[in-house]
């Protein structure tokens, strides 16, 4: 009786030194696009948590394994992460993340040839607070013609607001209430320092 020999099948990537930053993972054979790559793991913990588990960073060091899952939780790879926190960030990406069930996967957008490093946009959130120098803090070097020179989110444009007649009439009993609750709400929803993350 023949014996099945099962060929052992090339792992998808490797992780080694990147030209764009420290290290990356390069797909080690052809991956077709729509493909699921790795799921980005780490330590689950709160915003809080996170802030302040880093808030002695330096400033000007654009080094993050915090992605952000919701709300409420955020993975941080420093802490039993797996490869994915080596996928570095590019403005014309190959890869995306997911969320799927608060779990985050890379998965490939287009077919991706061996040999070619794996990259996903981070879209780092935007604060308020950012210091002037944020974009050159984290600066992007991806070498992409599309490249935007920044891994955070695009800059918003201010948008111009055009000039509506003031509406006549009584204002609705409560209206007023309302509006203030929600200027309130969204106040507490923009207030603190929070410790820059990938974008989920």
């Amino acid at each position: 009786m023949k014996k099945s020999l099962q060929r052992r099948r090339t792992p998808l990537f490797e992780v080694r030194h990147s030209p764009v930053h420290g290290f990356g993972v390069f797909a080690a054979r052809r991956i077709r696009k729509g493909t699921t790559i790795i799921e980005y793991l780490g330590e689950r913990v709160s915003h809080q948590k996170a802030d302040a588990r880093y808030e002695d960073k330096d400033p000007h060091d654009n080094h993050t394994f915090l992605f952000t899952v919701d709300a409420k939780t955020v993975i941080d790879a420093g802490v039993n992460g797996n490869e994915a926190r080596y996928i570095n960030h590019g403005c014309d990406p190959n890869c995306e993340s997911t969320t799927m069930n608060g779990r985050i996967f890379i998965e490939a957008i287009r077919t991706i040839r061996p040999g070619e490093e794996l990259c996903y946009d981070y879209q780092i959130q935007r604060d308020g607070d950012d210091p002037p120098n944020v974009d050159v803090v984290y600066a992007c070097r991806c070498g992409a013609k599309s490249c935007r020179g920044s891994m955070l989110e695009a800059a918003k444009k201010p948008r111009k607001t055009a000039r509506r007649a003031p509406k006549r009439g009584v204002e609705k009993k409560g209206a007023a209430r309302k509006r203030q609750a929600r200027k309130r709400a969204a106040g507490r929803a923009g207030a603190g320092n929070r410790t820059a993350r990938r974008g989920g």
